[in-house]
This record gives structure tokens, C-alpha cells and sequence, in this order.
């Protein structure tokens, strides 16, 4: 950081608190003249937009994917602790990838995969809004793997 009073380049960090509009005030003092000064940081947030199915772009909301886990969820044995976690494990892997602009197909494909993992009819209901079947022969066709894999172990 340089010094505003004397544009020396080496200042250290005298005190950090968090400020109420989440940024940080720093309390410095000049290597170079030794005056104080307060510098305030502010996280530079790159918003995620979700590029939809239309080529519409909207911003990123995890409250639409617990919207669509709830539903999905609705009358099963799973609590809203699992529902954050899982949507806390889409979310991450979203902002991990680091890109700005996201297809909902691969928010779709994270949410799906975490519930086929989490609870059978669960993933069965939220597939059949995302894959949109259109009877049930698009039914059997998404449950024969997990039939298969159950007749195997038996």
C-alpha cells in the first residue's frame, strides 16, 4: 500500500476490523514518515449468471434450487440440513469452476446426481420435472439402472 502523504511504497498494518457494509478498515502507519492513515477493503464480487435453456441469462439463486430440491423432497425422510448440504455441494462446485456465466443443464445435472445419491423417489420425482417425461416409458427407461444395481446386490 503507498503512503498518500509521502508515496513511500512499505506500509504496515496497524490494526483490522470488520466494517458493517463487509468490508475491512485497516489502520496503517507509513514505514517511510510514519504518519497513520485508514485504508477500508472491499470484497470485489463477480457475480455467477445462469444461462438458461431460452439463452436468457439471470443471475445465480440458490434459493431456486431449494425451490426445485424441497419440491422433490416433499414428504420424505430428509431433513433441511441434507437439503443445504446438497445445495451447498452444487453451489461450490459452481463458484470452484470459477467461470461467470454457467448452463442451468450443469446446475441440473449437479442437483440431480446429489439426489440419486440422497433419496431414490426423491430423484426419481426431480427427474421427472428435468427430464421432462412425457410417459412412462421415460420413467422406466431413468429407473432401469437403479433396478439393475438392486438385483445385482440382492
Amino acid at each position: 500500500m503507498r503512503c498518500p502523504y509521502c508515496k513511500h511504497d512499505e506500509t504496515k498494518v496497524i490494526d483490522s476490523r470488520n466494517s458493517q457494509d463487509f468490508s475491512i478498515r485497516r489502520r496503517r502507519e507509513c514505514l517511510g514518515c510514519e504518519r497513520r492513515f485508514t485504508t477500508y477493503e472491499k470484497i470485489e464480487e463477480s457475480p455467477v449468471r445462469v444461462i438458461k435453456k431460452d439463452g436468457t441469462r439471470v443471475p445465480f439463486d440458490r434459493e431456486r434450487i431449494r425451490s426445485g430440491v424441497e419440491k422433490a423432497c416433499y414428504k420424505r425422510p430428509i431433513s433441511p440440513e441434507q437439503i443445504d448440504l446438497l445445495i451447498g455441494e452444487v453451489e461450490a462446485v459452481i463458484y470452484e469452476d470459477g467461470e461467470r456465466e454457467v448452463p442451468s443443464r450443469l446446475i441440473g445435472e449437479l442437483v440431480f446426481n446429489a439426489l440419486r445419491d440422497l433419496d431414490k423417489v426423491a430423484f426419481v420425482r426431480f427427474a421427472s420435472v428435468y427430464r421432462e417425461f412425457q410417459d412412462v416409458h421415460d420413467f422406466v427407461e431413468e429407473l432401469q439402472p437403479i433396478l439393475d444395481n438392486r438385483r445385482r446386490e440382492s
